[in-house]
């Protein structure tokens, strides 16, 4: 006997199965910018990490 399944679960299912194999296929195209992205991502948040410890030691000293 097969199992009721809700359908828009069923849907929400499907389509994140097919939206991570095309996501990996982009990937897989692209993989030299994406390498870029990712490096760039990473300076990106150790600018707002940096500057997230600096004003909290401003505060810290200030108090």
């Amino acid at each position: 006997m097969i199992p009721m399944v809700d359908k828009a679960g069923l849907g929400s299912l499907i389509a994140g199965i097919v939206l991570i194999l095309l996501g990996g296929y982009g990937i897989y195209l692209y993989i030299p910018e994406v390498i870029l992205v990712l490096k760039g991502s990473l300076g990106i948040i150790a600018v707002l990490i940096g500057l997230f410890l600096a004003v909290i030691g401003f505060f810290i000293m200030k108090e």
